[in-house]
C-alpha cells in the first residue's frame, strides 16, 4: 500500500493541474530541513547539559552537512528513478527520526545519540531532502528554471529564521537542562513531520509531453550553453563541466560560509578596537540580517538568472564577491557601514549560488536526471563546508596567538577567500558547451517523459 501511495506513477498531475502548487510542496520541506542552519541555539545548552566543549556541540552540525553531500550525490539517481513523493517521505522519516533519536541521546545521557541521530540519520533526510523538488520544479518551470529553484531553496536559507526563535522560545518554556533539550528536540521531530507530510501529499510530476500554455521546447535552447541534448548523471561525472561547476560551487560556498559560521564574533573582533565596539546584540542582529540576505539572494539572484544567464550571474557572483572582501580588507575597521553592507551582498551571493547550481545543471545536461547530477555536486557543499570555518577559525586563531587583534586576525583569511574566489570566477570562464558525444541517444521527447 505505501510502496504505491509513495510511487511515481500515482502523482502523475491532470493537464490542468496548477504547476503554482508545486514549490509550496517544495518549500514545506526546504523550510524544515533549513532549521539545520540554527543548529547554533542548541550549542550552549548541549554543553552546559552534557559537559561537551565547543568543537564537540558542532559535531552533529557538521557531521549533518557531510551527510547532505554524501546522501545527495549517492542517493539522487533513486530520487529520480522513484520520484519526488518518496523522496520527500524518505526525507521526513530521516530528518524528523533524527530529532527524536536525539531526545533520547540527551534524555539519556548519550552524546553520541544526538550525533548520530541529528547528523548522521538527519544529515540523510537533509541531503534527500534538499535534492527531492529540483528535477520536478524545473520540469514544471522549463520557462523559469531559475526561479522555480530559487522559491524552493530559498526555502532552506529561510528555515533558520523560523527555526531559531521557535527553538529559542522552547528551551525557555522547557527549560535547558536534559528534560527541557531532550522534551524540544521531540517536538522538533513531531511538527517537522506534519510540516513535511504537507509536501509529500501535494507534489505531483507533470504528465508526459506537458508544457506550459504557450510555450515551445525551442524557446530553452536559444543560447549557446543551452543544452541540445540530455546527459545521464555517470556519463556527466566524465565531463569537464561538472567538475569546471564542482570548483565554482565550492570555492563559492567556501567564502559565504566562512563569514556565516562565525558572524557574530568576527564584527565584535573587527571592530573591537574603535570607539565605538559593537554590543552583543548588535552582532546578533549582523547574523539575523546575514540570514535574510542569504535567504533573499537565493530568489532574487537566481530569477535574475533567467534573464541575463547562469554564466553571466555566476562572474556576478563570483567576481562581484572578491571585490566585495577586498572592500572589507581596505576600510579595515574604519567603516563599519562597508563591512555589514559587504558582507550582506556577500552572503546573497552564497545563498544565490545554491539556487542557481539546479538552473546551471539544466542548461548544461538537460533534464533527463538532472537531479542525480545536482545530487553528486553537492559534495562540493560537503568539502566546502569543512575548508570554509577551518581557514577563517584556524586563521583567526593563529593570528590571535601571535599576538594580533581586531581586523588583522582575519586579514590573511580574508586574502584567502578573494584568491578562491578569483578562482572559482576562471572555473566558469572555462565552461563551454557539453560535447553532443556525451548526450543520450533517444529523442528529446522520450527525454522530458523519462523517470516520471
Amino acid at each position: 500500500m505505501a510502496e504505491g501511495f509513495l510511487s511515481r506513477s500515482r502523482i502523475v498531475a491532470p493537464n490542468d493541474w496548477n504547476r503554482w502548487l508545486i514549490p509550496p510542496a517544495a518549500l514545506s520541506v526546504h523550510l524544515a530541513i533549513g532549521q539545520a542552519y540554527a543548529w547554533s541555539v542548541f550549542k550552549s545548552p548541549l554543553e552546559g547539559t552534557l559537559n561537551l566543549s565547543g568543537t564537540q556541540s558542532a559535531l552533529p552540525f557538521q557531521l549533518g552537512i557531510v551527510m547532505l553531500g554524501l546522501s545527495a550525490a549517492f542517493g539522487g539517481t533513486l530520487v529520480e528513478r522513484n520520484g519526488p513523493r518518496w523522496a520527500m517521505f524518505v526525507s521526513l522519516v530521516c530528518f524528523s527520526g533524527g530529532f527524536l533519536i536525539s531526545a533520547l541521546g540527551v534524555a539519556t545521557g548519550q552524546y553520541w545519540l544526538v550525533v548520530l541521530g541529528y547528523g548522521g540519520v538527519g544529515g540523510i533526510g537533509l541531503g534527500i531532502g534538499y535534492i527531492s523538488p529540483v528535477s520536478t520544479l524545473i520540469k514544471w518551470f522549463p520557462d523559469r528554471p531559475g526561479m522555480a529553484t530559487g522559491i524552493a531553496i530559498m526555502g532552506f536559507g529561510g528555515g533558520a529564521l523560523i527555526a531559531s526563535p521557535w527553538s529559542n522560545q522552547m528551551l525557555d518554556s522547557f527549560g535547558t537542562d536534559s528534560s527541557g533539550i531532550a522534551t524540544t528536540f521531540a517536538v522538533h521531530g513531531v511538527v517537522y513531520a506534519i510540516f513535511m507530510s504537507l509536501g509529500v501529499l501535494l507534489v505531483r510530476v507533470p504528465a508526459d509531453g506537458w508544457r506550459p500554455k504557450g510555450w515551445r521546447p525551442e524557446q530553452a535552447k536559444s543560447g549557446k550553453l543551452i543544452a541540445t541534448g540530455h546527459v545521464s548523471a555517470n556519463t556527466a561525472l566524465r565531463t569537464p563541466q561538472f567538475w569546471l561547476l564542482w570548483i565554482v560551487l565550492c570555492f563559492n560556498v567556501t567564502a559565504g560560509i566562512g563569514i556565516l559560521e562565525k558572524a557574530a564574533p568576527m564584527i565584535v573582533d573587527f571592530f573591537a578596537n574603535t570607539e565605538a565596539p559593537l554590543t552583543v546584540a548588535s552582532a546578533a542582529g549582523f547574523v539575523a540580517l546575514l540570514s535574510l540576505t542569504n535567504m533573499l539572494g537565493r530568489f532574487v539572484w537566481s530569477s535574475t538568472s533567467d534573464i541575463v544567464g547562469r554564466k553571466n550571474i555566476y562572474r556576478l557572483y563570483l567576481g562581484g564577491g572578491a571585490l566585495l572582501y577586498l572592500g572589507i580588507v581596505l576600510s579595515g575597521d574604519s567603516s563599519k557601514v562597508v563591512f555589514i553592507l559587504a558582507a550582506l551582498v556577500i552572503l546573497s551571493f552564497y545563498g544565490a549560488g545554491f539556487a542557481t547550481i539546479p538552473a546551471y545543471l539544466r542548461d548544461l545536461f538537460g533534464t533527463y536526471q538532472v537531479g542525480a547530477i545536482h545530487g553528486r555536486l553537492l559534495t562540493a557543499w560537503s568539502t566546502a563546508g569543512i575548508l570554509g570555518p577551518l581557514i577563517v577559525n584556524a586563521v583567526a586563531d593563529s593570528q590571535a596567538a601571535a599576538g594580533k587583534s581586531g581586523p588583522a586576525l582575519y586579514t590573511v583569511s580574508l586574502y584567502i577567500m578573494i584568491g578562491l574566489l578569483v578562482v572559482g570566477f576562471a572555473a566558469n570562464e572555462f565552461v563551454r558547451p557539453v560535447n553532443p558525444k556525451h548526450h543520450e541517444r533517444f529523442a528529446d521527447s522520450e527525454a522530458e517523459g523519462a523517470n516520471r
